[in-house]
């Protein structure tokens, strides 16, 4: 079922990223090295993440890999249109190409290659760790990027931080990390209950409040900047989660611009590359 890898030889340290969309309607990705460029989720349609690519001067053409989280519509929407149009490797775990194969169409097996829940592979210089995280999907991960000593985490769509995903991910350089809904807007707005029950729960979704707990007990010495992501277009909002997340951190001694910088990240805006 899964093709054979290739793996190149260690080049540099350096290691860029640029969050192209995080929110409910949709996640996008891009890390680069010298000598890789790796797309993580493709929840967009394929028009879309071709224009976020353009945005920051990028092109899909120059992808390597496209790597799968999980099989949710907003990080998988425009997988199989652009894993046809530009013949680029897919790398996911069993589960969840099992979950989304009918969602995405048909895909070239030479294309379809197998990245299992905490293990490691290489792309070229970048050596890419994989953990598994708590959310109502089938085998859901996210991923950790070391290039040298560089080190940048993802992690959102998860209930909550376990003391195992901590431990994976203390001590990055940089975050993406998960700060989905404001408590009370939740509690408080149009959603059905047995919705609010689901985003609430520990296959959900982490709050502000919870992301700042989460994020205190994670930085280091190394961290330096942190994306807030994934936030919800009906239960936050963008001036509130830096607030809350802010608040949470000076509670426990971190404070924000002075130690640690806080960034916004948008469903439709790419954040500017940056290098670490």
């Amino acid at each position: 079922m899964f093709a054979k890898e290739i793996k190149t030889a260690s080049q540099t340290d350096e290691l860029r990223f640029s969050i192209l969309a995080s929110g409910s309607s949709g996640n996008a990705t891009l890390i680069e090295t010298a000598n890789q460029t790796i797309l993580v989720d493709c929840g967009l349609s394929g028009k879309k993440i071709e224009n976020l690519f353009s945005e920051v001067g990028r092109s899909m053409t120059d992808v390597d890999a496209i790597l799968v989280t999980h099989e949710h519509v907003d990080h998988i929407k425009g997988l199989g249109v652009l894993a046809r149009r530009y013949e680029v490797p897919i790398y996911a775990n069993a589960k969840t190409w099992a979950a989304m194969e009918p969602s995405i169409g048909e895909i070239n097996s030479a294309q379809k290659f197998q990245f299992d829940m905490e293990t490691v592979k290489s792309f070229g210089s970048l050596q890419v760790e994989s953990f598994g995280v708590s959310h109502d999907a089938a085998e859901p991960m996210f991923y950790i990027f070391h290039s040298g000593k560089k080190k940048f985490v993802m992690i959102t769509d998860t209930g909550y931080v376990s003391d195992r995903m901590k431990g994976h991910i203390a001590n990055a350089d940089a975050y993406l990390f998960e700060s989905n809904h404001d408590v009370g807007m939740l509690r408080m707005g149009r959603y059905p209950w047995n919705v609010k029950r689901r985003i609430l729960g520990d296959e959900g979704h982490v709050s502000n409040e919870d992301a700042g707990i989460a994020m205190s007990e994670v930085i280091g010495d190394a961290t330096k900047r942190i994306y807030l992501g994934h936030l919800s277009k009906d239960n936050n909002m963008k001036d509130l989660a830096r607030m809350s997340v802010s608040q949470t951190l000076a509670g426990e001694g971190i404070i924000v611009g002075e130690q640690i910088e806080l960034f916004d990240t948008d469903p439709e805006i790419p954040t500017p590359i940056f290098s670490i």
